[in-house]
């Protein structure tokens, strides 16, 4: 009998303690009427940023041209990030940036979370941040793009259809879904902090629902 209270209180702690991790504070990033909350960049002089993109029935419509990108205004640590997104025609090229920092730049110093036709959930290591995947140390000051490749490709629907991405950033770890999918995770990186953008970098492509749940 006493061994039975002590697995019951285990079994309570460990609901109690997963219940913890599991809370964190809800923010809706997009909500489907305005840019509230986010800041836009180009390189190229005489653009103006937001002439790339625009809002129509709840959704993000980005041109795709000039290369670019959203970001938010707020810096994240640790999070949750979920969002929507799809190709409105030919796919390209585009990517969710990670915890950006530094100067405001098309490429920032950033790991990205790929959104390359055929390739979501590849990470792309940009200005030199570190990162081993599968016991692969990723880092080098020489090189401005390292990619790494996920584990399953053909995860993605084809244009027209919206596609999920699930991105957990918690200390040093940074795990990806692509529908629903686990396909990619960094330990040891070394930027734990910054903006969560969306890139402009190729064709149109649609974003929408995207939440992030704070856990710091």
């Amino acid at each position: 009998m006493a061994r039975s209270k002590g697995i019951t209180w285990a079994l309570v702690l460990i609901v109690m303690t997963v219940a913890v991790i599991g809370c964190g504070k809800q923010q809706v990033l997009f909500n489907g009427t305005t840019f509230s909350g986010w800041t836009a960049h180009v390189d190229e002089q005489g653009v103006d940023p937001w002439s790339i993109w625009s809002i129509e029935d709840g959704v993000i419509h980005c041109k795709g041209k000039p290369n670019g990108y959203i970001r938010t205004v707020d810096v994240y640590t640790d999070f949750k990030l979920h969002l929507e997104w799809r190709w409105v025609e030919e796919p390209t090229n585009s990517g969710v940036l990670l915890r950006a920092n530094g100067p405001d730049k098309v490429w920032p110093r950033c790991i990205e979370a790929q959104l390359k036709a055929g390739d979501a959930g590849d990470f792309v290591l940009i200005g030199h941040p570190g990162a081993t995947v599968n016991g692969v140390r990723y880092q080098d000051d020489n090189q401005m793009y390292i990619t790494i490749p996920g584990m399953h490709e053909g995860l993605e629907k084809i244009p027209g259809r919206w596609n999920t991405y699930d991105i957990e950033c918690v200390g040093d770890t940074i795990t990806v879904y692509v529908n629903n999918r686990f396909i990619n995770q960094a330990t040891r990186v070394t930027d734990l902090k910054g903006w969560i953008c969306l890139q402009s970098e190729g064709s149109p492509i649609e974003f929408r629902d995207i939440v992030v749940t704070r856990l710091e």
